[in-house]
């Protein structure tokens, strides 16, 4: 007799959440053992129900799923993870994989192709959406540091340098310099069109 395999579901859309429970729940070797909205509840799920494999969505309140997936493949290194994503950013691919996932696919495909993965990543294999592999093959390494990420990320919401440089506790000059490093690499004429190229690369 096949053991059941125990998943943990993290997707902070309820409908798209119960969606996916039920349709993995339809398989006779895949069992729903928690489920939970948020990125930041996902280590302490993983620990109290003995999951299997992990399936995280990447946008989600508290941390995103890479940041949920890193957190657990630290902690919990046999356990298996797969990142959804509804956005087929080849920045995503990246990051993912460098956090320890096993699996990256996007959120539309079949429910069957989903138990797949489940399946294969349990027995070793990694699974990768082909679009998005061959699409971060052709992007390449993201170009930002990680200080001129963080930087780009606080600018967002239209900061001005010296709010940057006091929430940061760094100088406005050296606030300048890194915004003006990422302009520069992300081809942009100004810090909104940098975050915006960098986040729809997935590159944030």
């Amino acid at each position: 007799m096949t053991s059941t395999i125990k998943v943990l579901l993290a997707e902070d859309q309820s409908m798209v959440r119960e969606a996916l429970a039920a349709l993995l729940g339809l398989e006779d070797d895949i069992e729903v053992v928690a489920q939970v909205a948020r990125g930041d509840e996902v280590l302490a799920a993983v620990g109290e129900h003995g999951v299997d494999v992990a399936l995280l969505d990447i946008e989600m309140p508290g941390c995103t799923g890479i940041e949920a997936a890193a957190r657990v493949h630290r902690a919990h290194p046999g356990v298996k993870l797969v990142v959804l994503t509804t956005f087929g950013r080849p920045g995503y691919l990246r990051s993912a994989m460098e956090a320890g996932a096993d699996a990256f696919l996007v959120k539309d495909a079949p429910a069957a192709q989903l138990a797949a993965a489940v399946r294969k990543v349990l027995a070793g294999e990694r699974v990768i959406d082909p679009t998005l592999a061959a699409a971060a093959l052709a992007e390449g390494a993201n170009p930002l540091t990680d200080r001129e990420r963080e930087i780009l990320r606080a600018a967002a919401d239209g900061s001005t340098n010296a709010e940057l440089a006091g929430a940061l506790h760094l100088s406005q000059g050296t606030v300048r310099n890194y915004l003006s490093m990422a302009i520069q690499k992300l081809a942009a004429r100004n810090r909104a069109e940098a975050v915006r190229i960098a986040r729809e690369k997935g590159w944030l």
